[in-house]
């Protein structure tokens, strides 16, 4: 008997040091709050084209570091395996097409083509990388959210096979990639399959999905693809289901109002960086700018933030580099989207001054030597955590408009709590004269200078510009 007792409690003893052996860590952090969107600097993260390896672990290595401009929330694009069927090439043939083994294997597709929703892309690594990636950024005090695509599939997804009617058909009950509504012509992404929204099963299942990162991986949230493709009451389900778990941090790649009204925090601020990129090309002006503002002003609710950018993974690769599209200016429209209302973007790349497209396709890899544009961000990225008249989330710092009597200087001053810094800039590619009724002792925040500023004549060079807050000395 007393064998028999001891060998059952010897049998208990190694089964629960077994469960002990296998328990996981989680990271805490403290939940998603409206705090955190005030100071925070978004990430968008390649991984593909981040480093040589292009996985996940080499990423996570450099997490830390990224902590060091003031990154708060990293976007990871897409972490799902890619469809092989109709996958694309460079060219936009179909790599079935491409007759050469080892050519047609240099194209990996597009990560937009998903071909599984709750797998992970092995090219990146695998789900237990893929954890160690999000508690070594909960541990840096930095959120994760992931890149969804709700709109489409690839053409090999299981839905394709087991539920059909989940897809958007022809006539002929075919299955069909995206259609433009204003021209009835595909929008030319033919390597994925449309999702038909009508069909109340796929809704629940795609959100039996996203909730299952979560759960098991701690995810923060999401970025939505296309979500102006999407109908918004799906978002608003979507996002009280996942608030329901835990807070979450939701972000759309689109610029429409009532995504704000189902859900999102954040959208893109498509308009204001194509007035960017136009004033670097000399066919605009500061007014363009102030008129910007002035139009957000009167449609958007306080508590709505836009991401400003002056680059990401759809501009680098299809409509150039930084310096490619604005020169000179690049460094004055840096601090520019880190300065205006909302919360700024950097892109896999941008700081390190990238200055090639990188591959959308293909394997490609991201530069890894520090310069200006490094020093630039972190300088911005302290600033903008740390003081609260750049606070650009749901109780951001007020801002207003200086004149300057000059069409291509802006000049705008951003307070709260008693904190208050200007913006004086030369939007322009010639000096400009302008005068400013801002007197006093300043400290140019960026360069660490006293300057005095009168309401005489101050003259800018090209492109040239202060960042500047009142000297307390």
């Amino acid at each position: 008997m007393i064998r028999k007792t001891t060998f059952i409690f010897m049998l208990f003893i190694a089964f629960t040091s077994c469960k002990t052996a296998v328990k996981e860590t989680v990271i805490s952090i403290p939940a998603i709050s409206e705090e955190m969107m005030e100071t925070a600097i978004i990430y968008e993260a390649n991984i593909r084209q981040y480093s040589p390896e292009g996985t996940f672990n080499a990423f996570t290595k450099d997490i830390a570091e990224l902590k060091k401009l003031g990154v708060k929330i990293i976007w990871l694009m897409p972490i799902n395996p890619i469809s092989k069927v109709k996958r694309k090439a460079t060219d936009g043939s179909f790599t079935s097409d491409i007759k050469d083994e080892t050519e047609r294997k240099k194209y990996l597709g597009s990560y937009y083509s998903v071909s599984d929703y709750k797998a992970i892309n092995k090219e990146f690594g695998n789900k237990e990388d893929f954890k160690n990636l999000i508690e070594t950024a909960h541990k840096n005090g930095i959120y994760v959210i992931v890149d969804w695509v709700p709109n489409h599939t690839g053409w090999d997804h299981p839905w394709i096979f087991a539920h059909p009617e989940w897809y958007t058909q022809n006539k002929n009950g075919e299955i069909i990639d995206p259609i433009n509504p204003d021209t009835g012509e595909s929008w030319g992404w033919t390597d994925t399959a449309d999702l038909n929204y009508e069909n109340k099963a796929m809704q629940a299942e795609m959100i039996k999905d996203m909730k299952y990162w979560l759960t098991d991986f701690n995810i923060d949230g999401y970025r939505m693809d296309v979500a102006h493709k999407v109908p918004p009451a799906f978002f608003k389900q979507v996002t009280e289901e996942l608030n329901a778990i835990k807070p979450v941090f939701m972000l759309a790649e689109a610029e429409q109002q009532d995504l704000f009204e189902n859900g999102f925090d954040m959208q893109y601020a498509w308009e204001g960086h194509h007035i960017l990129n136009t004033i670097a090309k000399g066919k605009a002006n500061a007014t363009s700018i102030i008129s910007y503002l002035q139009k957000q002003d009167s449609i958007k609710n306080i508590s709505d933030i836009k991401m400003n950018f002056i680059t990401n993974h759809d501009e680098n690769s299809w409509s150039g580099t930084v310096k490619e599209r604005m020169g000179d200016a690049s460094s004055l429209m840096t601090t520019l989207v880190y300065t205006l209302p909302g919360m700024p973007l950097i892109y896999s790349g941008q700081e390190y001054d990238l200055d090639y497209q990188l591959k959308f396709f293909e394997k490609d890899s991201i530069p890894k030597l520090k310069g200006v544009t490094w020093d630039l961000l972190e300088k911005l990225g302290t600033l903008k955590n740390n003081n609260t008249a750049l606070n650009g989330g749901k109780n951001a710092a007020n801002y207003s408009i200086l004149h300057t009597n000059n069409e291509n200087v802006l000049a705008f001053n951003r307070n709260k709590n008693e904190e208050s810094i200007y913006f004086i800039g030369n939007l322009s590619n010639e000096t400009q004269n302008f005068s400013l009724a801002l007197e006093g002792s300043f400290v140019d925040i960026l360069k660490d200078e006293k300057i005095v500023l009168d309401t005489k004549i101050i003259e800018l060079k090209p492109w040239e510009y202060y960042l500047v807050s009142k000297s307390k000395i």
